[in-house]
């Protein structure tokens, strides 16, 4: 079928998806590389930070066992020491962590920063799109995924505690320091158990975004013939046949303005012409523009004599979710239909006055 998207993604196109940030990477696994990470470091440089901290609540309890001899200069030079101390203890695994979130991710997407995936976009800020991510099938998947995640890292964390409950009534009245080794050991069994099951739901969700960002850049026939087509040509010739296909499109665009049934405007900064018939299930886009280019569309819609009504909250949802020549998506037919009953109303008491 014409314009199905079965052909891979050209390099030319993943790489421009880069470039804004869309790439395909899982979470789940760089939290699960973290977390194993952190449990690896930690269980390597546990006697230490054991120690160091030792000696600092030894110190502590000294000072405090003769309050008044307790200078405000000793109590400063205590919390000081304190304070490095867990800053020495904590600083290794922390970095091993850092270490290892850093390089799961250059694993699992290279490395090459896109700035301008820092840019701020007004589609980011939509709240009519954030709403559709939130309840969208791509979301319910992922609240089914995580339900899942836990579900089997809790069962596996069970299935590991049951078996040790005797073990663990048997530590009741030990002391302290033949308590503490014992349940670091078997807390750290228990997590090691509950981190490898959560590392192997990362791999299986990693292989699906994988799947799915390919999946989402897939393009049709004509769009690898048109890239083909330009892509041996120099830079100066690509930017001209840019401009040239925008002017182009903005012109076919200011001939369909005086066939919309409204214009809708921010008032000054957006504008978007909709047009509506039987033929379609919904409203069209038949034109739409920023700046200039609104404020062409409202005088080509006055001069047409298409009415032109304030809306900003609907006008910049329409431009930022809705390309030129597409349906307005379901969020928005509730309002645009109060917004097109109103305009007819108003056209047909301009008939009958």
């Amino acid at each position: 079928m014409a314009g199905e998207k079965t052909e891979k993604a050209t390099p030319k196109k993943l790489d421009d998806a880069r470039k804004k940030g869309q790439v395909g990477r899982s979470a789940d696994l760089t939290g699960a590389v973290v977390l194993v990470a952190g449990l690896f470091s930690l269980a390597a440089l546990a006697p230490g930070i054991v120690n160091s901290l030792g000696e600092s609540m030894r110190s502590f309890l000294v000072l405090t066992a003769t309050p008044d001899v307790v200078s405000d200069q000793d109590i400063g030079e205590l919390l000081t020491d304190a304070s490095m101390t867990t800053l020495k203890a904590v600083l290794p695994v922390a970095m091993a962590c850092v270490v290892a979130a850093v390089l799961i991710n250059v694993m699992q997407v290279g490395f090459k920063p896109s700035p301008e995936a820092l840019k701020p976009q007004l589609s980011r800020m939509n709240p009519i799109s954030g709403a559709k991510n939130l309840f969208g099938p791509h979301a319910i998947f992922e609240t089914f995924k995580n339900i899942a995640k836990i579900a089997v890292v809790g069962s596996i964390a069970a299935l590991a505690v049951f078996p040790k409950l005797e073990e663990l009534a048997a530590l009741v009245g030990m002391s302290p320091a033949v308590l503490l080794p014992e349940l670091a050991v078997l807390s750290f069994d228990i997590i090691k158990r509950a981190a490898a099951a959560y590392f192997v739901i990362a791999v299986a969700d990693f292989i699906y975004q994988k799947w799915r960002f390919a999946k989402s850049q897939r393009m049709d026939m004509q769009e690898v013939k048109d890239e083909f087509k330009t892509q041996g040509l120099p830079q100066e010739v690509k930017s001209q046949q840019r401009r040239r296909a925008m002017q182009l499109a903005n012109a076919r665009m200011m001939d369909d303005v005086p066939t919309a049934d409204v214009v809708v405007t921010n008032p000054t900064h957006f504008s978007v012409a909709l047009k509506y018939d039987a033929d379609n299930l919904a409203p069209i886009v038949v034109a739409k523009g920023a700046d200039h280019m609104a404020f062409k569309i409202r005088t080509a819609a006055r001069e047409a004599g298409v009415t032109v009504v304030p809306d900003p909250p609907l006008a910049r949802a329409l431009y930022a979710s809705v390309e030129v020549g597409q349906m307005i998506p379901e969020e928005l037919f509730h309002a645009v239909a109060q917004l097109l009953a109103y305009v007819y109303r108003v056209a047909r008491r301009t008939v009958a006055a």
